[in-house]
C-alpha cells in the first residue's frame, strides 16, 4: 500500500509540476502578447503621425510650389515690364471697339501702332460662326505680328436680353430666370455654358456675371440681367456662375460696380444718380461683389453713376474713393479693374473723353473701355501717353496695371491660336439641356 500511496503522490506532483510549468509559460506568452501588442499599437501610431507628417509636408511642398510659381510669374512679368515702352505700356491699358466684320486698315494700323492690349466685340461685328472665328483669328494673328502679349478678345456674353452669339446658336436664360429657381448647380452650369461658347469662337473674356441686385423696379438698364433683387440671392447665383465661366479657362468680369441695380437712368444715355448712403451701399450694392471676390473674381468692370454720399464730383468709373478706397482697399480687391464703355452718355455728356481717361486711371483703373469712334480711341490713348510725360500719371502707377494686366493674361495662360472649327450641336446641348430643367422645374 505504501508504495502505491508513493506512485500516487510521485503523479500527483508530476501532474502539479507540468501544470505549474504551463501556466508560467501561459503567464509568459500572455505578456510577449501584450508587449508585441503595444508595439503593434505604437508602430500603428507612429505609422499614422508619420503619414500625417508626410501629408503635411506635402500640403506645404504644394503651397511653398505654388507660391514659387507665382514669385516667379511675377518677376518674368516685372522683367517684361521692365523692357517695355511707356507706349507699349498704355497700350496693354486700353481695350477698344471697332466697326465692321473684319479688321480694317485704320483699325490694323490703330493696334498695332498703339499697342493695344484687348479689344471686344459687338453684334456689329458679327455675322455668322464661321465670319466670326475667322475674325479672331485674324486678331489675334495681327497682334502677334507687332507684340508678343496676348491680345483680350471679349465679349458681352451674359445670356438672355445680352448675348453676341451668331445665328444658330441658341441663346441662354436671362439672369432673372436663374435666380428665380435658386439653383446653385444651375447657375454653375449656365457659367460653363457661356465659357464654353466664347471659348469655342475664340474669346478669351467675358463681360459677365451681373452682379447688381435690380433693387429698383424702374431700372431701365439692367432688369432681367439680374438675378433679382435679393443681395444673397444674386450672391449666390453669381458666384456660381463665375466659377462656372473660370472653369473654361474664361476670365469672368464682375459688373457693374459698385451696383446700378438701384437707378433710373440708363447710363449709355446720361448719368444715372444714386443717393443710397455709404452703408446702406455696403449692406446692399457691395455685398454680392464682395463674395465674388472672395472667391478670387479675376475682373471687375466699374459703372458710370454718381454717388453723390460717396464722391460728389465724379462717376465711380472716374473716382478714386469708389476704385480705390472701397474696392482695392475696403473689399481687398487685387485683380484688374475695367471701366463701363468711355463713350456712354454718361461721360461724353459730361466729360472731355481724354480728360475721363486720365481721371480714370488716376481713379486706380486698369483698363480704360472705348467702344466706338476712332476719334475717342485716339483722344484716350494720346491723353493717357501725355500725362504720363508730363507727371500727371506716374510711371510706377502705369506699371503696377501693367503687372496686373499681363498676370492675369499669364494665369489664364493666353495665347495667339485660335479653334479651327466649331461643334455647334454640342454648344446648343448645353443651352437645350439647361432650358429642360428650367422647364421640369417651373
Amino acid at each position: 500500500m505504501n508504495n502505491k500511496w508513493k506512485a500516487i503522490g510521485l503523479c500527483l506532483a508530476l501532474i502539479f509540476f507540468i501544470t505549474l510549468v504551463g501556466c508560467s509559460q501561459n503567464a509568459d506568452n500572455s505578456v510577449e502578447h501584450e508587449k508585441s501588442t503595444g508595439q503593434d499599437n505604437k508602430g500603428d501610431a507612429n505609422e499614422e503621425d508619420k503619414n500625417s507628417a508626410q501629408d503635411n509636408a506635402t500640403e506645404e511642398d504644394k503651397m511653398d510650389s505654388e507660391e514659387s510659381s507665382v514669385d516667379a510669374m511675377k518677376e518674368a512679368v516685372q522683367d517684361k515690364i521692365s523692357s517695355m515702352t511707356m507706349e507699349e505700356k498704355v497700350g496693354q491699358m486700353l481695350m477698344i471697339g471697332f466697326e465692321g466684320t473684319q479688321v480694317n486698315d485704320q483699325t490694323r494700323n490703330f493696334m498695332q501702332e498703339n499697342h493695344i492690349g484687348g479689344v471686344i466685340l459687338f453684334e456689329r461685328n458679327i455675322t455668322d460662326s464661321k465670319q466670326l472665328l475667322n475674325l479672331n483669328r485674324e486678331l489675334k494673328e495681327l497682334n502677334a505680328d507687332s507684340q508678343d502679349i496676348p491680345l483680350f478678345i471679349s465679349v458681352d456674353e451674359e445670356g438672355g436680353v445680352v448675348s453676341r452669339m451668331p445665328p444658330k446658336i441658341v441663346n441662354l436664360p436671362d439672369s432673372k430666370e436663374i435666380g428665380d429657381h435658386n439653383n446653385s448647380e444651375l447657375a454653375y452650369q449656365v457659367g460653363e455654358a457661356i465659357g464654353e461658347r466664347v471659348n469655342a469662337f475664340g474669346f478669351n473674356v467675358t463681360m459677365a456675371p451681373v452682379m447688381d441686385v435690380n433693387s429698383n423696379p424702374d431700372n431701365p438698364i439692367i432688369g432681367k440681367r439680374s438675378f433679382g433683387n435679393n443681395k444673397e440671392i444674386v450672391s449666390k447665383m453669381g458666384v456660381e456662375e463665375m466659377k462656372g465661366i473660370q472653369s473654361k479657362d474664361i476670365i469672368p468680369v464682375i459688373k457693374h460696380f459698385p451696383g446700378h441695380g438701384d437707378t433710373d437712368v440708363d447710363s449709355h444715355l446720361g448719368l444715372p444718380v444714386v443717393h443710397n448712403s455709404l452703408e446702406s451701399i455696403r449692406e446692399m450694392e457691395l455685398v454680392p461683389f464682395q463674395k465674388a471676390i472672395d472667391h478670387q473674381a479675376d475682373m471687375t468692370m466699374v459703372a458710370h453713376i454718381l454717388l453723390p454720399e460717396i464722391d460728389n464730383e465724379d462717376p465711380a468709373s472716374l473716382s478714386k474713393n469708389v476704385v480705390t478706397t472701397m474696392l482695392r482697399e475696403e473689399l481687398g480687391f487685387d485683380g484688374v479693374t475695367i471701366t463701363d464703355d468711355m463713350t456712354m452718355g454718361a461721360i461724353l455728356e459730361n466729360y472731355d473723353i481724354g480728360d475721363a481717361t486720365v481721371k480714370a486711371v488716376q481713379a486706380g483703373n486698369d483698363i480704360v473701355l472705348v467702344c466706338h469712334g476712332d476719334e475717342n480711341k485716339l483722344k484716350a490713348v494720346h491723353s493717357l501717353t501725355r500725362a504720363v510725360e508730363s507727371g500727371t500719371i506716374k510711371e510706377e502707377r502705369i506699371n503696377e496695371s501693367v503687372e496686373r494686366i499681363l498676370l492675369l493674361k499669364e494665369k489664364y495662360n493666353l495665347s495667339s491660336t485660335s479653334p479651327s472649327n466649331i461643334e455647334l450641336d454640342k454648344i446648343n446641348q448645353s443651352s437645350e439641356e439647361i432650358i429642360r430643367k428650367l422647364e421640369e422645374n417651373d
